[in-house]
């Protein structure tokens, strides 16, 4: 009998140890994310979970242990390279190109697909998963509003038609209604069998729509399981949920 989707590991992030300069930020980190997973990585400001997303992603080395994706080990590549093999990564800082328009943006994200179709599709796809775009499809990026710029910069990631996304901060500053629009945009491309690793600070919600989650603590994994479990763990409830 064959493997399900939820036993095949996608993605592995293994003992990983990283700095910046002579600062350390992450100790020993691994975790794992299976494939069709939503997943989240949660922790206060400064834990080290963007910088876990960084090393993932290629742009920033780790000094001890290894990523894998695929079944390949992926530390040592460049993040275009990561990219092509299908993990996507969106920013805190969106990287927006913002004297070009809604569409041009997403169009570069789908540059590494060669049939015009399947660009036209993905840019349909888009457009029903975040209909605001497709509203403001001729309007410059950099006049935008920063929600709609946050539904851009995942948009033009989901454009690269990825196997799996890395998400940082997607509400960071949103109004909640523009909050409850992206996420619910990320599940529906979850539930199309997009793999995802989000890091969030709306720790309530995050742990309403992922399966599993992880708690990272000062560059270390302290806590880690499903996410309804976890939401009725005495230290999340306090730490993080404030009750």
């Amino acid at each position: 009998m064959g493997l399900c989707a939820w036993e095949v590991r996608l993605l592995e992030i293994k003992n990983i140890d990283a700095s910046y300069d002579f600062l350390q930020v992450l100790w020993d980190v691994s975790l794992s994310v299976q494939e069709g997973e939503f997943v989240a990585l949660i922790g206060p400001n400064g834990a080290g979970k963007t910088s876990t997303l960084r090393v993932t992603a290629g742009l920033l080395r780790p000094s001890a242990g290894k990523v894998i994706f695929a079944g390949k080990p992926i530390s040592g590549l460049r993040p275009f390279q990561i990219s092509r093999m299908g993990l996507a990564y969106v920013s805190e800082s969106l990287n927006l190109f913002t004297n070009m328009s809604v569409r041009e943006n997403l169009l570069l994200g789908a540059y590494s697909i060669h049939d015009k179709n399947q660009r036209e599709e993905m840019l349909q796809f888009v457009f029903q998963l975040f209909p605001r775009l497709e509203e403001r499809a001729r309007q410059l990026a950099g006049t935008m509003s920063g929600g709609e710029r946050k539904m851009l910069a995942i948009a033009r990631g989901i454009m690269s038609n990825p196997r799996a996304m890395l998400i940082d901060e997607p509400s960071l500053g949103l109004a909640p209604h523009l909050v409850h629009e992206v996420f619910q945009g990320l599940l529906t491309l979850n539930k199309r069998g997009v793999t995802i690793l989000l890091v969030e600070q709306n720790v309530h919600m995050t742990l309403e729509i992922t399966s599993r989650a992880y708690v990272l603590e000062h560059g270390r994994v302290v806590m880690e399981g499903p996410s309804r479990e976890l939401k009725q763990n005495e230290h999340v409830r306090k730490a993080y949920l404030g009750i």
